[in-house]
């Protein structure tokens, strides 16, 4: 490759010529490559960041958690940035740093919980007459085949 004043003199002339310099149809590539890699990456990255520190903000003492490590424990004392969680049967106590915890096990089974009574009762609000009838038949069987079991159990 020969990169002679007068080839790059030519080359420079040419895209002259053909409507603009280099550096705007670099910038015009390049442009919507960054605006990409904004939203697909750098945004909920800094999203999933901010979800982790509410996360570690928000523990208190009696919540279960699940560190990185995926040791399992519950929070007996809280500082700045260290926590104390009790494990297994033994109740051996773990001093870890704030930053180790990976999820919230209390606050995730409290938020699941409140979703399905919210969609348990919006799905008996939208049930019709004769829908809700047939439920309350069949909880009136399920009780009853219930009840039998249990009779049996005793006997």
């Amino acid at each position: 490759m020969n990169f002679s004043p007068m080839v790059l003199a030519a080359s420079a002339e040419t895209s002259t010529a053909t409507g603009g310099s280099p550096l705007v149809s670099m910038l015009i590539t390049f442009l919507p490559i960054l605006v990409i890699f904004y939203f697909f990456l750098i945004r909920p990255q800094k999203k999933r960041e901010k979800e982790e520190k509410a996360l570690r903000d928000n523990l208190a003492i009696g919540d279960e958690i699940v560190t990185i490590g995926g040791i399992i424990g519950i929070v007996v004392r809280q500082n700045d940035d260290t926590l104390v969680i009790e494990t297994g049967g033994d109740r051996s106590k773990i001093r870890i740093q704030r930053a180790a915890v990976r999820e919230n096990i209390t606050a995730r089974e409290k938020a699941k919980a409140a979703s399905e009574s919210k969609s348990s009762s919006a799905s008996v609000l939208s049930t019709s007459p004769e829908v809700s009838d047939e439920k309350k038949k069949t909880d009136k069987t399920e009780k009853k085949s219930k009840s039998e079991k249990k009779s049996k159990e005793t006997e």
